[in-house]
């Protein structure tokens, strides 16, 4: 079972997910804490103000940008789009350091929660489609494909590296 669920994710390959941080269920919470005296104190009818914490919950669980070696998979609130690379003509960066996807007839399609320090993460899993402005990774290391390599071989890699002595220590 662990094999093929292992099998599965080489073939996979990459993926990034790029969402709100988790933390902003705190401030969720806390705002909800502090609406409620208003909502529920003695003058009555302000029960909608429980509406903006519900928003935001909603706004924070359904926006994200997910990258894989197929493409792109945006989703905001109220939709979802699917981008192949193939589709993409290449990405444009708004003076906030926010980017957008600019697709072959021009039109850009806003990345939710992706800024310009992701590029490189998003020039490594698309395995070199889109190039990384920042010079992070070379070329080299955006086409190596992880997922060529079989996983007995990571193992055995893996093995190899923790019995190697450290650098510097003495081999026996």
């Amino acid at each position: 079972m662990a094999e093929k669920e292992q099998d599965q994710r080489a073939e996979e390959g990459r993926k990034a997910v790029f969402r709100i941080p988790s933390t902003a269920y705190l401030a969720i919470g806390l705002l909800t804490v502090c609406v409620t005296p208003v909502a529920l104190g003695e003058i009555g009818g302000f029960q909608w103000l429980y509406v903006f914490p519900l928003a935001l919950l909603v706004f924070v669980a359904r926006t994200r940008t997910v990258a894989t070696k197929e493409g792109m998979n945006v989703r905001t609130v109220f939709g979802k789009r699917d981008l192949p690379w193939s589709s993409l003509k290449g990405l444009a960066i708004t003076n906030k350091a926010r980017v957008r996807a600019v697709l072959g007839d021009d039109t850009q399609v806003p990345l939710p929660t992706v800024r310009t320090r992701h590029l490189p993460v998003l020039a490594l899993v698309s395995e070199g489609k889109i190039r990384d402005p920042s010079g992070v990774l070379s070329d080299d290391e955006l086409k190596a494909d992880a997922s060529s390599k079989k996983p007995a071989e990571d193992e055995s890699q893996k093995a190899a590296d923790e019995t190697a002595p450290p650098e510097g220590e003495p081999k026996e």
